[in-house]
C-alpha cells in the first residue's frame, strides 16, 4: 500500500512529464485500479507491454523526485506546519509560552527555503 501511495504522489507532481501512454497506464492502474490484463485488453497490447510501460513510468517518476525533490520538500514543509500548529496550540493553552516564538522561527525557515528556489 505504501508503494501505491508513493507512486500516486509522485504522479501528482511529475505525471505531466510522462508520455501520454505512461500517463494513461498510471491513471488506469493506480487511479482506477484496473489490472494489467484489463489495461492490455483496452489498449490491445500484451500484459507484459503494460507492465513494462508502468515500470518505466515509475522509474521516470522516481528519477524526477531524486533530481527535483519536490515531494520531499512538500513532506518536510507539511511536518513543519504540523509542528507550528502544535506549538501554537501549546501557546494558546498556556502550556508552552515559547510556542509563538518557535512558530515564527519555523515559518521564517520555510519562507527562506522557498525564496532560495
Amino acid at each position: 500500500m505504501k508503494e501505491f501511495h508513493k507512486i500516486n504522489l509522485l504522479n501528482d507532481y511529475y505525471g505531466s512529464l510522462l508520455t501520454e501512454r505512461q500517463q494513461n497506464f498510471i491513471e488506469l492502474y493506480y487511479g482506477e485500479d484496473l489490472s494489467l490484463g484489463e489495461i492490455a485488453e483496452q489498449y490491445n497490447v500484451t500484459r507484459q507491454a503494460v507492465h513494462d510501460t508502468l515500470k518505466r513510468a515509475e522509474q521516470t517518476l522516481t528519477n524526477y523526485e531524486e533530481k527535483l525533490g519536490l515531494v520531499s520538500k512538500f513532506s518536510q514543509e507539511s511536518k513543519s506546519l504540523v509542528e507550528v500548529i502544535n506549538l501554537l496550540d501549546g501557546y494558546e493553552s498556556g502550556e508552552a509560552p515559547e510556542g509563538l516564538e518557535k512558530s515564527k522561527g519555523i515559518l521564517k525557515k520555510i519562507l527562506e527555503k522557498r525564496q532560495d528556489l
